[in-house]
């Protein structure tokens, strides 16, 4: 990987992290503020609103941490390494419970008549396309263990050729 294509990422995910470190300290307390005002009827999703925001933003963050972690070692020339699945793996466990607030999201707001049928199926597809995603992940992680094969008889050849000459 190039330095600029390294540099360009590194850009995009502080730009990223940036981002969910202003909605969680200043978008949340505006939406807890706006669902004050909600009716008797459906201030019940208040507080699981926010919790699940809360607690999607962090799942955002731990990817953009890890995503970090994961370019520094392929900067390194070490991301064909055991030590990079931990990381993968960190990313496919923060992808799946983001998909599971997103569906908490919408059961949270099924019942009643506050929110539209359609938000809540649309809330379902997200939820969806997100565990997509972490297949996707998981899917790439198995192309990383077999890099990492390879790279392990790689090294093996290269060291018995080195005892032959």
């Amino acid at each position: 990987m190039g330095k600029l294509t390294v540099l360009a990422l590194r850009a995009v995910l502080v730009v990223l992290l940036a981002g969910s470190v202003f909605v969680q300290a200043v978008m949340v307390p505006l939406l807890a503020i706006d669902l004050e005002d909600l009716d008797a009827d459906i201030a019940h999703v208040r507080t699981p609103t926010l919790v699940i925001a809360v607690l999607g933003m962090v799942t955002v963050q731990v990817v953009l941490v890890c995503v970090w972690r994961l370019v520094r070692m392929v900067r390194r020339g070490t991301v064909f390494s055991h030590a990079a699945f931990r990381y993968v793996h960190i990313v496919i466990g923060s992808m799946v419970a983001a998909a599971l607030l997103v569906f908490a999201l919408g059961v949270v707001l099924a019942p009643g008549e506050a929110v539209p049928p359609g938000i809540v199926l649309l809330l379902g597809g997200v939820a969806l396309a997100v565990l997509g995603v972490a297949l996707i992940v998981l899917v790439l992680r198995m192309l990383l263990a077999q890099a990492v094969e390879r790279d392990i008889e790689a090294a093996q050849m290269q060291a018995e050729l080195a005892e032959v000459i």
